[in-house]
């Protein structure tokens, strides 16, 4: 049987949005040998939602991640306060920093200031993991549209190496300004990036730039373009996003 979840709410037609707006289907998982308890570590997975989206919305992404590698680990969906947006002329809806431009280019305006507040927010969440005794290497942080700039932005401005980041239709919203506070250590966490190729909401030249930005400061990136698919996310991506996880957890031996 297959039940289809709607990801989001709609808010007034006139604001642009850039939560997830796909239906996407929950297939039954292939059976799979579980590992013994005491092999799973603890891990931790904070998901950052898109503009005028919400974490609550985006919970039901973690009912995908049916691997028994996720019996330990602790999902965060928070929600990004509500602050006024340029792009949708000056309207205060929820965001995690300014965005001045639809649709998004590789050359579109950043709000460095406001994503600079923002990444302090969520190295404060990463912080109360750590020390809750989550191993670095099994914290993830993964994002869509406006929440994958702050999550590339958030794990390359980590002290610390993690265990990845995953961005989903985003953009890299700094300058070269604000590479020299990139540690040795954060370049060492994996980077994975998706991006519909049909986007037209953030472009796909505006993620397709993401690696090459990358790759000059010497960070590896998996860049993955989906034919067809406009600015959401469908299950090919979340499932290879479990794999992608599930492949880089530590265990607790």
């Amino acid at each position: 049987m297959k039940k289809s979840i709607l990801l989001t709410k709609p808010i007034a037609v006139f604001l642009a949005t850039f939560g997830i707006t796909v239906v996407f289907i929950l297939l039954s998982p292939p059976n799979r040998s579980s590992p013994k308890p005491d092999s799973m570590a603890r891990s931790f997975i904070l998901w950052l939602h898109g503009l005028g989206d919400s974490g609550p919305a985006n919970e039901p992404i973690k009912t995908l991640f049916t691997s028994p590698e996720f019996k330990r680990t602790t999902w965060s969906f928070p929600s990004a306060p509500f602050n006024p947006v340029t792009c949708n002329n000056g309207a205060t809806m929820a965001s995690w920093f300014d965005i001045y431009e639809i649709p998004v280019t590789a050359d579109s305006p950043k709000d460095e200031n406001g994503i600079l507040k923002a990444v302090q927010n969520v190295h404060a969440m990463i912080d109360k993991e750590l020390a809750a005794g989550t191993n670095p290497s099994n914290i993830f942080v993964c994002g869509f549209s406006q929440g994958g700039a702050l999550t590339l932005a958030s794990v390359l401005l980590y002290p610390r190496t993690l265990g990845g980041g995953a961005i989903f239709s985003g953009w890299v919203p700094f300058n070269y300004s604000i590479v020299e506070h990139i540690t040795p250590e954060a370049k060492k966490t994996p980077i994975l990036w998706s991006h519909g190729i049909a986007d037209r909401t953030v472009l796909f030249e505006a993620g397709q730039a993401g690696p090459p930005f990358l790759e000059k400061l010497g960070i590896s990136c998996e860049f993955k373009a989906y034919p067809g698919l406009a600015h959401s996310i469908n299950n090919e991506e979340l499932h290879h996003l479990e794999s992608w996880i599930k492949t880089r957890l530590r265990s607790s031996s």
